[in-house]
């Protein structure tokens, strides 16, 4: 009898995106030398969506930003594919960000001027391959939206229009950063739906940071941080729909 193939391991089989080998930062704060992140190890594949959980001070964030070219570590060395990121200079780091990087940070940072369609214009106007803005905004159901200014949408109206702009240039990795933190539950039911249907539509390869382990169910791996290390991965066979998330 033939064994159903595994998808984790499909994607697990492909070269990685991202590789993270040693990596530590210290924070220098005068006196006191702050440690983020002590020797992290991690790769990251194609399609995959992948959950950082852990502690306030655990090193999530610093994490992402590495990897998402805004911050350098002190030691160790990041690959994007078979490209040292550590290597690279600034201005190779914003080629890098704004070409291959889109992200989602827990507030919406929208112009308020401008209507939820041409907020995300803004990035599409500069992208190479970008997606209509309005097929944007209807990947994350924002369409109906799109003549409304950010004053009159809700807050999870806004973050999904902050995720329409961030996926609008079809980056290849998804990088957000406690994207419902500031939102209740049911409305970061569908912020973390419309994450999860970019993912799957676009295969982008998603990071989304959390100290929430009810969110940790819907990631096809969960990397656990404490106190600057990974502590543990742990792979989802089964990963859950949001929808179905029990909060």
């Amino acid at each position: 009898m033939s064994v159903p193939a595994n998808p984790a391991n499909d994607r697990e089989s492909a070269p990685a995106v991202f590789q993270v080998r040693g990596i530590t930062k210290i924070y220098d704060m005068g006196d006191v030398k702050v440690e983020a992140l002590r020797g992290v190890d991690l790769e990251l594949y194609r399609g995959e969506f992948i959950v950082l959980l852990g502690a306030s001070g655990s090193g999530k964030s610093t994490l992402l930003n590495i990897m998402g070219g805004l911050d350098t570590p002190t030691s160790g060395q990041v690959f994007y594919g078979d490209r040292e990121l550590t290597a690279w200079s600034d201005a190779e780091l914003t080629w890098f960000r704004r070409v291959n990087v889109g992200f989602v940070f827990q507030f919406y940072n929208l112009i308020p001027s401008l209507t939820a369609r041409e907020n995300v214009a803004l990035i599409t106007e500069v992208a190479r391959d970008p997606l209509d803005p309005l097929d944007a905004l209807r990947l994350v159901n924002m369409q109906d939206r799109c003549d409304h200014f950010p004053a009159q949408l809700s807050g999870g109206e806004q973050q999904r229009v902050a995720i329409a702009r961030a996926i609008a240039k079809r980056p290849a990795v998804l990088l957000c950063d406690e994207p419902t933190g500031a939102l209740d539950v049911a409305t970061g039911v569908l912020v973390l739906k419309a994450i999860e249907q970019v993912n799957r539509e676009l295969g982008t390869t998603t990071v989304v940071i959390t100290h929430n382990a009810v969110i940790a169910k819907m990631a096809h791996r969960v990397v656990h941080l404490s106190d600057g290390r990974v502590q543990s991965i742990e792979r989802n066979q089964y990963p859950v729909a949001p929808i179905k998330l029990n909060w």
